[in-house]
């Protein structure tokens, strides 16, 4: 399937040259006489590198077959991501490289999912929040209970997250796996 310079919105998926990009901004222009120029910000989906691109008129762009399929996370060696297909039980492993800054987020037991293009895994896909279990963080001096406080916590995962004062070890919380940053404490 090809697409039109106008068909672009964020979220497509592309294909330039062989490799996958996804549009994360797209701004489209009239000129006279029915032309347009659309202009989009592209992220290339294997190096995560962001490339903008002027589209004009008729072009034709194709569109990139890019697969999910959900996953269950095992472990870590140190140097390889351990995952299974929950329907095969075929069992395989990433590279740290390859997992990127998805593993503070990886918890040994939950689904997520992987993309995939032309067989090769290209993105770790994390769901949008995450709830981690607080390792080890700072008790708070008496008095310093204002609620803009923040201080840094241990997550089971090893991640170091901002979290406001009255957060204690042991505590269960919701993180943004897209900023990293503290949603709410899980209530019991």
């Amino acid at each position: 399937m090809a697409y039109q310079p106008t068909d672009l919105k964020k979220g497509v998926v592309v294909q330039i040259d062989g490799k996958p990009f996804r549009v994360t901004d797209y701004n489209q222009k009239v000129l006279g006489r029915g032309g347009s120029i659309v202009n989009v910000k592209l992220k290339n989906l294997i190096d995560g590198s962001v490339i903008p691109k002027t589209f004009k008129g008729q072009e034709k762009i194709d569109s990139a077959e890019v697969r999910s399929r959900t996953v269950q996370y095992l472990y870590s060696d140190g140097s390889n991501f351990h995952f299974m297909d929950p329907e095969s039980f075929e069992q395989f492993e990433l590279s740290a490289e390859t997992v990127g800054d998805a593993s503070g987020y990886l918890k040994e037991g939950e689904s997520l999912s992987l993309q995939s293009f032309d067989s090769t895994i290209i993105n770790v896909e994390l769901p949008k929040n995450v709830y981690l279990e607080v390792t080890y963080c700072e008790s708070i001096t008496k008095g310093d209970t204002t609620s803009s406080v923040l201080k840094d916590a241990t997550l089971e995962t090893g991640l170091v997250a901002k979290v406001p004062s009255f957060i204690k070890t042991g505590d269960v919380i919701s993180v943004d796996t897209t900023t990293g940053e503290y949603r709410e404490r899980k209530r019991d």
